[in-house]
């Protein structure tokens, strides 16, 4: 018995050791992600979706408050790949480390459920954990480029309402997208996946014309999101709003389509209100939807349970009524097996 007790105690520390390692490669990998498409707002570098905080709370939700170490060293790897160790870098490291622990720790408080089929758990999501919380980020991180003489006081408001929007959409986009995957079921039905190649298809054509056209057609996507969200819940829409919002990233840093001619805070601000408002479309337009076919299955549920029950009153015996679902001649017996019971009722109050 102390044998194996102290194989437990040694593999622990490996396991936390590798998670931490883990968690830390996604946060790192993912920054690297967000760092392909910057934009500049007045002198400050930053990402229309910032894919690291989207990553933290997944993990936190997933595995719990103990890799937060992960996130912590995930952070200081990015900012290593930005710029030189500073004394300033690790209070960046602290906001960015506590924005999704607060996050997650507001999301326990409130009961949120992983799989999302709540409308309560959608909210939670898109005020608590990602508006509410990435504060905290933005907040820090801004106010230490305030401290270093990196971003005037003029220009404070608007690099902080960038960050803030950028860690935010990170958390909406990406953090359901990755819970949702973990508890995915493979394989669909093929039915399914003709329906998901037709969506993927139409998808990638319409989403480069409406975002890369001159005319603004931007509108175009949210039929393609209501599509995905009616058929495919919140895994469809939230793949298609992660491909519509790279590809109007994308033609954002390049000044095309309707964001040509833009000042850089212009289209900063265009392009975090079109992902913002299509990012909130998606999640709660799928939790309803969700919530709704949960409830439908529900309601499906409790009256098979009652039609079983009648049968069971019905027939008087319940040991010798045959299953649910049983045909043939279980069932004719059944039916005579009634009318004798029904038919020796009947001889006394005819005596």
């Amino acid at each position: 018995m102390a044998g194996v007790v102290g194989t437990e105690d040694l593999r622990r520390p490996g396991v936390f050791a590798l998670r931490t390692l883990a968690v830390a490669a996604c946060y790192y990998a993912a920054g690297r992600l967000g760092l392909l498409l910057p934009l500049v707002v007045e002198g400050a570098m930053l990402t229309p979706i910032w894919p690291p905080t989207g990553v933290a709370v997944a993990c936190l939700l997933i595995f719990g408050l103990r890799v937060w170490p992960g996130i912590a060293l995930g952070v200081l790897l990015v900012i290593l790949h930005i710029t030189s160790l500073r004394p300033d870098v690790f209070g960046t490291v602290v906001g960015n480390t506590a924005a999704p622990v607060c996050a997650y720790l507001m999301l326990r408080r409130v009961g949120f459920r992983t799989d999302l089929s709540r409308l309560r758990d959608g909210l939670a999501l898109v005020f608590l954990g990602a508006l509410t919380a990435m504060l905290i980020s933005a907040t820090v991180g801004v106010g230490l480029l305030r401290l270093t003489d990196r971003v005037g006081a003029a220009d404070f408001w608007q690099v902080w309402l960038a960050w803030w929007v950028g860690d935010a959409m990170g958390v909406l986009i990406v953090t359901p997208l990755l819970l949702l995957l973990h508890r995915a079921r493979w394989p669909l039905p093929v039915a399914r996946w003709k329906e998901a190649a037709g969506l993927t298809v139409i998808a990638c054509a319409v989403v480069p014309l409406a975002t890369r056209h001159e005319s603004g057609l931007l509108f175009l996507v949210f039929p393609l999101m209501i599509w995905a969200a009616l058929r495919f819940q919140l895994v469809g829409s939230m793949l298609c709003a992660l491909f519509t919002s790279v590809m109007a990233t994308v033609a954002a840093t390049q000044e095309a389509g309707p964001f040509a001619g833009l000042t850089r805070i212009a289209i900063m601000m265009k392009l975090q209100a079109f992902n913002g408002t299509m990012a909130l479309t998606a999640l709660l337009l799928s939790a309803v939807i969700t919530e709704q076919l949960n409830t439908r299955r529900s309601v499906e549920q409790a009256c098979q349970e009652l039609v079983e029950v009648v049968a069971h009153l019905t027939a008087g015996d319940p040991s010798r009524l045959p299953p649910p679902g049983a045909t043939g001649p279980a069932r004719h017996e059944s039916e005579e097996q009634r009318r004798e019971a029904k038919e020796q009722r009947r001889e006394p109050e005819e005596r």
